[in-house]
């Protein structure tokens, strides 16, 4: 038989965000639903066209979404919050309610918690459990894109998010109970739906089931043998797992009555042999071979050495090692890259190229081809762009001091109590403001050369003094100056530095309609020259309030770039750490005395098995130390994070040193700080009391119920008050309001303390 390729899921959004502009148009009501459905059928036509085009042999069906693949879940068993349910009606607009708290035609109310997809920086909406809680078949779009898919004739390979990855992901709320005692309550729809497939004669089902990489109770490996005996005799059973290896669940995985299984080979490496001994000669094996989450050419010659072998043995599948929903879609309209760069990368369409040449040449037992391809990585490893010995050898030559503050937190607070005054529960903002059109426009046309520096330096200067004279207006007691010279917090420092290199449309989606578009680093990092010194210097010389330097840190940086694979990740945090680290200093030098250094990525690069969190834990906190231990004790270091679950690495966000810590906690109603009961953070803190995702306005009364949670957890002489996150998304009369609004319920506290 024949090694056949499929993939486990292909970007959404469209190559030129058409799906972003035309959601945002929906919410705005500048389009009617109809408009926004035909956005969606357009798109995923032409993805299903792209992927047979460059040939596929399994179409992947299912894994579309209007926000994301969790929230699909939730619609398809009616697990729809009850501030949700208006009308009695689930359909695409309930969808919207839940992960944004408004819809069009629905009353808004407050969204539900939005947290990271694994170890990713995709998002995904936190599906919220009761207990005696009813599951009942709902809106469910997977069966209508199946039989459109059919009607055009292609082999498709539908997709769903298995039903025990979906309780993991999800909440408790109300009364305390295992969620796994829900999964009895949802396996009947799934079975209908699996049913549904089946009548459609459907061959193969992929059932995605990730939480496998996790070290599982007990209970829950029971689980999965449970209920895939109940999942059986429908239709063929492809379980997908990724982002890690789950040999420490093998014994599990061998009980399940199915009929495939695919392997993630990129996060984690097998032994091949033992592998296919392990299971039944019945098992369809599909092996991840070409790294679904970052963009470098795969080196097909090295898999084909790997898994020739193996087709003597047993037929079997290749595909990426998880869907091509974290890279972008097609690398042809990089008509800006110099070739010889553009050659070491591969984005989706051209992943499936890469699939379908490795098993043609797996099929004919041909190298040449992949032979040639191949070269395209060995090319980087001795490309010139790539090792700069100063940037190697400054790394080799730190000193255990270079990653301490001069005194422990303690004295440093009491020089900075003295030097700052602030008043009880001290205020801030997060860091940006709104990025209005004008302002997008502004960068653009001086991207582009249409206007001077001159010009664009006054409309920038305009803005900055905005955003000064409104924070001071509304009594804010450490301001920003909004960032409008940004266009993302990751990307504006990429590039202000060397190593880092752009595409022009390489967007990826972060959640809903946001999206992102990651830098690549591709050599050793260094700065080029001071990076935030000019607009910070000049929006403090506007005011006698502090102002914040912005800057993001070395594993947000690290974590939301494609990275180079030729050095280890560590390596790569401690460069941009250093890098930073003299912007640091020179905020410093130049008169700011507050700086915040953002990490909300720290919690994401956990890898999924905890006995691998201390290493990892332990070169992340020196790459933040390293960037922030050069100042003075008088020097104020904030911090900020959000959506991750901080519990787990709390004793590691207190090892970073900040003097100030921001987190987000207001969609979960300041549930997070149930944590603060054991453990006592020694440092300052600022839960965020209104969540900056969501339009709706918070009130006062709400704000000032988060505000007397948090005083139960956290000293009122520890605790500041600040949003959940930055204010970019949102219009100035939204965070204007919302400020408004926090600073007004912050005065009320005060009176009474």
């Amino acid at each position: 038989m024949k090694v056949k390729n499929h993939i486990l899921g292909f970007p959404r959004i469209g190559l030129n965000r058409e799906l972003k502009f035309a959601q945002e148009k929906y919410w705005n009501g500048e389009i009617t639903k109809k408009d926004l459905l035909f956005v969606g059928k357009m798109l995923r036509k032409r993805h299903w066209k792209q992927q047979y085009k460059n040939g596929i042999d399994y179409i992947s069906v299912g894994d579309f979404s209007w926000y994301d693949q969790v929230l699909n879940i939730s619609m398809m068993l009616g697990n729809i919050p009850k501030r949700h349910t208006q009308k009695n009606i689930i359909d695409l607009n309930t969808l919207f309610l839940v992960a944004r708290g408004c819809a069009p035609f629905r009353k808004p109310t407050f969204a539900s918690e939005m947290t990271k997809w694994f170890n990713t920086n995709y998002h995904y909406i936190v599906p919220e459990f009761t207990k005696n809680q009813i599951f009942k078949y709902s809106w469910n779009q997977l069966l209508d894109e199946v039989d459109e898919s059919l009607s055009l004739g292609y082999n498709i390979k539908p997709i769903l998010l298995g039903p025990l990855t979906y309780l993991w992901l999800g909440k408790v709320k109300g009364e305390n109970f295992n969620r796994i005692t829900l999964l009895k309550r949802i396996l009947p729809i799934y079975q209908y739906v699996l049913n549904e497939l089946k009548k459609r004669n459907i061959n193969w089902v992929q059932i995605d089931e990730p939480i496998l990489s996790f070290d599982l109770p007990e209970i829950w490996k029971n689980s999965f043998v449970y209920a895939y005996n109940e999942l059986n005799n429908y239709t063929n059973i492809m379980l997908t797992t990724y982002f890690g290896k789950v040999d420490h669940n093998l014994e599990i995985i061998k009980k399940l009555p199915i009929q495939g299984i695919h392997f993630d080979l990129i996060s984690g490496k097998y032994n091949l042999s033992n592998l296919i001994n392990f299971f039944s000669k019945d098992i369809l094996f599909s092996f991840g071979v070409i790294n679904g989450r970052n963009i470098w050419s795969s080196d097909l010659f090295k898999w084909f050495n790997i898994l020739k072998p193996i087709l003597k043995k047993r037929y079997f599948w290749i595909g990426p090692s998880c869907s091509f929903l974290h890279i972008p879609i097609d690398l042809s309209e990089e008509n800006l890259l110099e070739n010889d760069i553009k050659n070491w990368f591969s984005f989706a369409i051209q992943k499936c190229k890469e699939l379908k040449l490795l098993s043609d040449s797996l099929n004919k037992n041909n190298v040449k081809k992949i032979e040639k391809y191949s070269k395209k990585i060995i090319s980087h490893n001795i490309s010139d762009k790539v090792h700069k010995i100063d940037v190697e050898n400054r790394l080799k030559n730190l000193k255990k001091k270079d990653f301490k503050r001069k005194n422990i937190y303690k004295i440093r607070k009491k020089i900075q109590k003295n030097k700052f005054n602030f008043p009880l529960l001290p205020t801030t903002t997060i860091g940006s403001f709104p990025q209005t059109n004008k302002i997008r426009k502004l960068r653009l046309d001086y991207k582009t050369g249409k206007i001077n520096s001159k010009y664009y330096n006054k409309k920038i200067s305009k803005y900055i003094k905005k955003v000064i004279k409104i924070q001071e207006k509304l009594g804010v007691d450490v301001l920003v100056h909004g960032e409008p010279e940004r266009n993302d917090m990751v990307e504006y420092f990429g590039e202000n530095m060397n190593g880092f290199i752009f595409t022009k449309n390489g967007w990826v989606q972060s959640y809903g309609s946001r999206c992102v578009k990651p830098p690549i680093i591709i050599g050793d990092v260094y700065r080029k020259k001071p990076i935030t010194i000019k607009w910070s210097k000049f929006s403090q010389s506007l005011t006698k309030k502090p102002i914040k330097g912005m800057l993001t840190g070395p594993v947000t940086i690290l974590c939301w770039s494609f990275l180079r694979e030729d050095i280890k990740k560590s390596i790569i945090s401690k460069q941009i750490a250093l890098a930073l680290r003299d912007e640091v200093s020179d905020l410093e030098k130049s008169g700011i005395k507050i700086i915040q250094i953002d990490e909300p990525a720290l919690r994401e690069g956990l890898p999924l098995r905890k006995k691998n969190w201390d290493k990892y834990l332990s070169w992340s906190v020196d790459s933040f130390r390293l960037m922030s231990s050069g100042v003075k004790d008088s020097t104020q270091i904030h911090t900020h994070m959000c959506y991750c679950e901080f519990n787990d690495i709390m004793k590691s966000i207190s090892d970073l040193d900040a003097d100030v810590i921001t987190i987000e906690t207001s969609r979960s109603e300041m549930d997070l700080l149930e944590y603060f009961k054991e453990f006592n953070y020694p440092n300052d803190i600022g839960p965020g009391v209104y969540d900056i995702h969501s339009p709706n306005i918070p009130t006062i009364q709400f704000i000032e119920s988060l505000i007397k949670k948090a005083i139960n957890y956290i000293s009122v002489k520890k605790l500041w008050i600040n949003p959940d996150c930055g204010l970019k998304t949102r219009t100035f009369e939204e965070s204007i309001l919302g400020i408004k609004n926090m600073i007004q319920a912050t005065k009320n506290f005060r009176k009474i303390l």
